[in-house]
């Protein structure tokens, strides 16, 4: 890989992790509502989460895709169900307060390392990234190469989400702020897969 290509590469990555998806939404709202320490779990797991399923698919399933398109369908909308239910517990979390973890509690390492599995942005990204920067025969170190690159530049650019959201705790006290801002971010999390819901509703019309 060129140096060139190298930066692009990084940017690619850089750009795809800072911008607003379901995973930073996320954090954001577990910053708040936990802290940024009660976040790191959850923070680590998208990064070595994603690292792993970049070299999976870098390696397995981007063949499956030129054979099966309805296998990334079925994936993209299993992972849109899954989102829909995470906003639903946001809002029913909205009465609670900030220390409280009785309904809606931070993600654990593993949960944020499966859930990158049922993330259509996460499946974008790494689709993106491997048929852009990888050729059919890269080696095992480079897809290797690639995908440690990304969890580091999207560790600590997911780190941001987090941060900003716990210091928000600064500001908003009262329950009824609370409440507000959570279901700001369950609206958010569900406007951010309503292209793919588009797309997936449009596949399954064109399919059957």
């Amino acid at each position: 890989m060129s140096i060139l290509l190298f930066f692009s590469f990084a940017l690619y990555c850089f750009v795809t992790s800072i911008t607003p998806g379901p995973n930073n939404i996320m954090l954001i709202s577990s910053g708040f509502n936990f802290g940024f320490k009660r976040t790191i779990p959850h923070i680590l797991g998208i990064g070595i989460g994603f690292f792993a399923m970049f070299v999976f698919i870098g390696f397995f399933i981007s063949h499956l895709f030129h054979f099966s398109v309805l296998f990334y369908e079925c994936i993209k909308i299993i992972g849109i169900v899954y989102l829909l239910y995470l906003s639903y517990q946001l809002i029913k979390s909205s009465h609670l307060n900030i220390s409280s973890s009785t309904v809606y509690s931070p993600f654990t390492f593993m949960q944020a390392a499966v859930f990158q599995w049922i993330n259509p942005k996460a499946w974008i990204m790494a689709i993106g990234a491997i048929s852009t920067y990888t050729s059919a025969n890269s080696s095992i170190m480079s897809i290797l190469f690639l995908g440690f690159i990304y969890c580091i530049i999207n560790i600590p650019s997911t780190s941001v989400w987090a941060y900003i959201g716990s210091h928000l705790q600064k500001i908003i006290h009262r329950p009824k702020h609370l409440k507000l801002f959570n279901l700001i971010m369950a609206s958010l999390l569900i406007i951010s897969i309503i292209n793919p819901m588009i797309e997936s509703w449009k596949f399954l019309m064109h399919y059957f």
